[in-house]
């Protein structure tokens, strides 16, 4: 199938032709991977994401208003299917947990040798809740009165688990750091 522009693409899906539904998920599969990856706890879990998001974009395709990015709309999806997806892992009982990080001073060259690996494991390694919190507002641009919205707790909540997600990386990047296991790492360290 020629190249066809992200409108046409999703008026041949919204009429049932397969070979353009393979086209739409060919061409933006890798990238909601990604996304998927960064709100899940491991690649498996990423995999079941993206085709339930898929699922659910093939299923709302007729609700694109033919304005804007295509991708992007795909992206909010793809997004809201992660945050359903932890909603119905009862996310919202962890938002609400009071774990407690220490704080820690980490020197502003920290993140120099950190590799994105690295830095993706340490994001996939906070408690679910702040996980959500930090990629909804650190990466999809989200504030918190729409991430208090989207995960049913007020702002403050959202507001408390984003500093606890970004105490708990700078924790990480600094044992990362001190130990020097990161990808930055060379023999001679």
């Amino acid at each position: 199938m020629r190249e066809l522009d992200p409108y046409e693409l999703a008026r041949r899906c919204m009429q049932g032709d397969p070979r353009a539904q393979e086209a739409l998920y060919a061409r933006h599969a890798s990238r909601m991977f990604a996304v998927c990856l960064r709100y899940a706890r491991h690649r498996d879990e990423a995999q079941d994401l993206l085709q339930e998001g898929f699922i659910r974009v093939f299923d709302k395709l007729g609700s694109f208003r033919m304005e804007g990015s295509l991708e992007g709309w795909v992206r909010r999806i793809m997004v809201h299917t992660c945050i359903n997806h932890f909603r119905r892992k009862a996310v919202r009982a962890e938002v609400l947990g009071t774990g407690h990080v220490p704080e820690r001073s980490v020197p502003p060259t920290a993140l120099d040798d950190l590799g994105q690996a690295e830095l993706m494991a340490l994001v996939q390694q906070l408690p679910d809740g702040y996980r959500m919190v930090f990629n909804l507002y650190a990466i999809e641009g989200y504030d918190h009165t729409e991430i208090a919205a989207l995960l049913g707790c007020n702002e403050g909540t959202s507001r408390s688990q984003l500093a606890k997600a970004r105490r708990a990386l700078r924790s990480g990047i600094e044992l990362l750091n001190r130990t020097g296991k990161h990808e930055g790492a060379t023999s001679g360290r």
